[in-house]
């Protein structure tokens, strides 16, 4: 049996290996024809682990091209996962990046301005949320009891232990609540009893039906100022009430006690999550109020206008207006 599964392993680590080497031969065919495109966008490096060869190349000749993140990927943070990858990653390629593409689209003003700061050109363009994808949470009710849920991965699941204390004391206090983790693979805390789903888009769906309240815990670092609010924006989508850090980007797309809750220490959320489970009707009036904040600022057909009138500009056909 330790034969075959480490013939697994191995087995599973070239077949990745071959398809990443597939990969690149790929992507560098599809570059060979960049004369055929008006806009290459990109939202990594064009080829991982070696300098921006190709990018500069593409400038050089002339191609437009366009840099997409969301997240603060000039941060260096070590991977649990992988401590190879770690010895390959340079932070400062981001930076580069800012300096040969001839725009940078940022998924929050934080990140956007550290993109100006290396002298790129950059806007910022909120990350859309598919609210047709996702139907309201039905009327809040405390009469099948109550779920806390986090949406997320395996890379953020850790967070979850930051607000321990709060969610030890609520189990106890509060045992008929349930508490729900989707995507972050294997994960425990004493004193609580976690459901663990794996995540997939219907399973996804069917976290948020179930969810009434989501949580998004958030270390106070540099990193976290270069969240763009995703986990947060699909709660309110959803009709699930969101209770996050008060840091970064959070604190714009969140009004705190109308669109969601904003929390700083343990007492806060304790106190935010404890009046959230006994009380319903609170719940109900900040969804109806979250999902319309969706629906009205980041569907997607508005941030596809938006980033539609930016390619124009790009190839000058049509000046960009209303992003800064």
């Amino acid at each position: 049996m330790a034969e075959n599964s480490r013939f697994a392993r191995d087995y599973f680590k070239g077949y990745l290996q071959w398809h990443f080497v597939k990969a690149i031969g790929r992507r560098l065919k599809a570059l060979s024809h960049y004369k055929d495109y008006d806009i290459i966008y990109m939202q990594r490096e064009l080829l991982p682990f070696v300098p921006l060869w190709i990018e500069r190349y593409l400038k050089n000749r002339g191609a437009v091209l366009f840099f997409d993140y969301d997240d603060a990927l000039f941060i260096g943070k070590s991977s649990r996962f992988n401590p190879i990858a770690n010895c390959f990653r340079n932070p400062q390629r981001t930076y580069d990046i800012f300096k040969i593409v001839d725009c940078v689209v940022a998924g929050n003003s934080w990140l956007r301005d550290k993109a100006v700061n290396q002298g790129a050109r950059a806007v910022t363009l909120e990350v859309a949320e598919d609210t047709d994808r996702i139907p309201m949470h039905a009327q809040h009710s405390n009469a099948s009891g109550v779920t806390v849920g986090w949406l997320g991965s395996t890379s953020t699941v850790k967070y979850l232990h930051l607000i321990a204390p709060a969610i030890r004391r609520l189990a106890i206090e509060r045992p008929h609540v349930s508490f729900e983790l989707v995507g972050g693979g294997d994960f425990a805390m004493d004193g609580v009893s976690w459901e663990v789903f794996g995540w997939s888009l219907e399973a996804e769906l069917q976290a948020l039906s179930r969810f009434d309240i989501g949580l998004m815990p958030l270390p106070y670092e540099e990193w976290s100022k270069g969240k763009s609010g995703g986990k947060a924006r699909t709660y309110m989508a959803a009709g699930v009430v969101p209770v996050c850090t008060a840091i970064g980007y959070n604190c714009e797309l969140i009004e705190h006690g109308g669109t969601g809750f904003l929390c700083t220490t343990q007492k806060e959320w304790y106190s935010c999550l404890i009046t959230l489970i006994d009380h319903p009707e609170i719940r109900q009036n900040v969804a109806i109020k979250a999902r319309k904040k969706i629906v009205s600022e980041f569907s997607v057909a508005s941030q596809a206008e938006k980033l539609h009138t930016l390619f124009l500009e790009a190839i000058g056909e049509k000046p960009a207006q209303g992003l800064k």
